[in-house]
């Protein structure tokens, strides 16, 4: 163990002398590696937090489970060990590495590096969802993973079986300079006692931003990666206007990343002499209050929409959801978004690439990026290894390589993750485009695409470049007695489509077809609006639309349906719909993060998946009247007429005579729509499903009032009427031309009494 030691002391030596980390990767047995890690924390004169399944190491003073890793963010530690031997997890991996502090080391225990990529563990289990077993998982993540480990700088390698340190990872770097100081402010709005708590200069800067928002109508963005500083800055920018007697409003995915947020806030107002209240623990709202009157408080995204407030900030923006980041705009005239561009538990770019636009339409936007580190030096070598590792920079090809694909310059491929991980740069292409489609893309999901023996990757390649790619997902077909566990409530892995219309919806028989569900589908935003993605879908179909189709695993069987279940929105409805799949059920709970009700819509591709899809679309329409007048009553009227527009079924006019007289004098003469809504109703949703009304004002309308119930003050502002009897009669004029399309003789009899 000398050599073990003498390696752990000289690379903490190193990285306390260059305010960088490094990396110590223990493989062997589980025993050896447990002795070897108290030698490494011994040598290196460090109390590790310890990520395991496991107690028995003995060297930390806290011990967190690798799915609880998230609980290290905004922590910083000079030795975090994280135990591979149970489950190689990449979130806890990624998360490790960013509570590693300058000068400390990251310490992997794993097995033998040559055989580790062959071995499956508990994540592989994750990846083994039914019907497929443990022996179907590929290990393409960690055989990649493991080449990273030997090719990058800073990196030691130490045989624990033999005791033999294969490489020391030291990296003999120049001298380092001291970071130098800087200067606050001169013309400083906000309190110098606020800047004194900058540890950068680019995080003074991002401070002074933020002074705009004193003002209706700015925005901030402030935009770095990982361990820049950016929560802080707005943490202190927060601290500054609550100061002023300004009401904060921070909202964020969880509360756990404001964290360092509050925590620097509260600082800044003990610092100014104003703290007048410090609740941030208990089971009340997170909340700082100053003295005059200001305060900052944290909601969680959903909640937060209903709020108003003088000043929003979103942390962690990449991570919440175009459609939520739009409604957050209503809740306050002014907003600093804090985004991370690369990071460890997760990232994406719908922010960049979808909402900056709609943020500068409402607001005077202020850019400030932060690039220096503060947690350690740059450039960092464990950072560029955990990038090329994890992809966190992964990004599309430039733009310039795709802006003259259209559908007929393409090629449709499949693209094998073992090619895949052989060619770098297009491996980078296909998960960035992936990062860019979804507002949240972790660590774990590479390794699932990778590994993951129901997943299969199909994509449009312009002169060799990946300009539009489609995640699939193998779902049901499932044995008879895992079908008996998910009607009785067990959740089965992997398989989103049939969990929801057999546990929900209630059809036990729902996971007999084989289905291929469409998890994500991105094309570069270069190349958008040109048919690419229809495109994709099509391809997708004909090689699928047939007994004996390939199915992601290479084996022969035939895919009753493609599916897919998402965030609602009228665009993607619309757009699911123009690709002939049908809605066959929305969820009736937002989901948290991005505050949208979610959409299942399949197309079928057999007569098996035609069943399942005529019977799932008949009894969505039957109980969808009384949904929408109960649990979705809040949800949004394009939402109702996009899923129902594109609900390929038929609701049959079962009005009797006394309503068909009611629904015509409503709409025609003195008739009152209050009197039995329930006919309006049925024929409200045929009247959607044929697509007959006469515009969209007319079908919100309908939505609003008759299938969601809401009273007529409600609909009167919701829609933008004059008045209420403004809405009366527009709702009047609305149901004139389906009485007659729809109307029986005796309905058309009782209009012309009025016409």
């Amino acid at each position: 163990m000398d050599a073990v030691r003498e390696t752990a002391r000289s690379l903490r030596e190193e990285a306390r002398a260059t305010n960088e980390r490094r990396l110590v990767v223990l493989d062997g047995t589980r025993e050896a590696g447990y002795t070897a890690t108290e030698a490494v924390c011994g040598a290196a004169d460090c109390r590790p937090v310890v990520l395991s399944e496991r107690d028995g190491i003995g060297v930390s003073a806290r011990t967190l489970p690798p799915n609880r890793a998230d609980e290290l963010l905004g922590t910083t530690n000079d030795c975090v060990v994280v135990d591979c031997h149970d489950a190689c997890r990449p979130n806890a991996i990624g998360r490790a590495a960013g509570a590693v502090d300058g000068g400390g080391l990251l310490v992997l225990l794993a097995p033998p590096l040559d055989s580790w990529p062959d071995r499956r563990d508990d994540f592989d289990e994750t990846l083994a969802v039914p019907p497929f077993g443990l022996d179907d998982v590929a290990g393409v993540f960690r055989r990649r993973l493991v080449d990273t480990l030997r090719a990058h700088r800073g990196i030691a390698i130490v045989d624990v079986d033999a005791g033999l340190v294969r490489d020391d990872g030291l990296t003999d770097p120049a001298p380092r300079f001291a970071r130098e100081g800087f200067d606050l402010p001169d013309e400083a709005v906000f309190r110098s006692a606020v800047y004194e708590r900058c540890l950068t200069a680019d995080q003074r800067d991002a401070v002074e931003a933020c002074e705009v928002l004193r003002e209706d109508g700015q925005a901030v963005v402030l935009e770095a990666d990982r361990g820049r500083g950016k929560s802080s800055a707005a943490g202190l920018a927060a601290a500054a206007l609550a100061a002023e007697g300004r009401d904060i409003l921070v909202t964020a995915p969880g509360y756990r990343n404001t964290a360092e947020l509050f925590e620097r806030a509260s600082e800044a107002l003990a610092a100014l002499d104003c703290l007048a209240a410090d609740e941030r623990e208990g089971k009340g709202h997170p909340e700082l209050r100053a003295d005059g009157g200001g305060r900052i408080r944290y909601r969680k995204p959903a909640d937060a929409v209903e709020e108003s407030a003088d000043v929003l900030i979103v942390d962690e923006a990449a991570a919440l959801s175009v459609r939520m980041l739009e409604s957050l705009l209503s809740v306050a005239p002014s907003a600093c978004f804090a985004t991370t561009v690369h990071g460890y538990e997760g990232a994406g770019r719908g922010f960049d690439v979808r909402f900056r636009g709609r943020l500068d339409e409402s607001h005077e936007v202020t850019l400030q990026r932060l690039a220096d580190p503060i947690r350690y030096a740059a450039p960092d070598p464990i950072e560029t290894w955990l990038f090329r590792a994890l992809l966190l920079d992964a990004s599309p090809p430039a733009d310039q390589l795709v802006t003259a694909a259209t559908p007929e310059t393409v090629a449709y491929e499949r693209l094998d993750p073992a090619e895949l991980v052989e060619d770098e740069p297009r491996l980078r292409e296909t998960f960035g485009l992936l990062v860019n489609a979804h507002y949240r893309t972790e660590p774990d999901d590479l390794a699932r695409l990778l590994d993951a023996p129901n997943i299969a990757l199909r994509a449009l390649t312009h002169d060799g470049h990946v300009v539009a790619v489609a995640l699939l997902a193998r779902e049901g077909g499932l044995p008879e007695e895992t079908r008996e566990a998910m009607y009785e409530g067990a959740r089965v892995r992997g398989n989103m489509i049939p969990d929801v219309l057999t546990s929900q919806v209630r059809d036990i028989d729902a996971a007999v077809p084989v289905g291929l569900r469409v998890m994500r589908i991105a094309t570069h935003h270069a190349a958008r609006s040109r048919g690419l993605g229809s495109h994709l879908l099509g391809a997708i179909e004909s090689e699928f639309d047939a007994v004996g189709a390939r199915s992601p695993l290479g084996r022969f069987e035939p895919v009753d349906y493609l599916g897919v279940g998402y965030g609602a929105t009228p665009d993607l409805l619309s757009f699911w719909q123009a690709n002939d799949y049908g809605t066959v059920h929305l969820s009736t709970t937002r989901n948290d993060t991005s505050g949208e009700y979610s959409a299942v819509m399949v197309r079928p591709l057999s007569e098996t998946g035609a069943a399942l899809a005529e019977r799932h679309t008949d009894w969505f329409l039957r109980r969808i009247p009384d949904v929408l007048a109960d649990a979705l009553d809040d949800a949004d009227p394009d939402v109702v007429r996009e899923a129902l527009h594109a609900a390929d079924g038929r609701v049959r006019l079962s009005l009797t005579d006394d309503e068909w007289r009611l629904v015509a004098s409503a709409a025609f003469g003195p008739g009152l729509y209050d009197i039995a809504p329930g006919g309006f109703r049925r024929l409200a949703v045929r009247a959607l499903l044929d697509g007959a009304c006469e515009d969209a004002a007319a079908e919100r309308l309908l939505v609003r009032k008759v299938l969601q119930a809401r009273p007529w003050n409600e609909t009167t502002d919701d829609l933008d009427y004059v008045s209420e009897r403004e809405c009366m009669r527009a709702l009047g004029d609305a149901f004139q031309p389906l009485v007659d399309r729809y109307g029986t003789d005796l309905a058309h009899e009782e209009a012309d009494r009025y016409r």
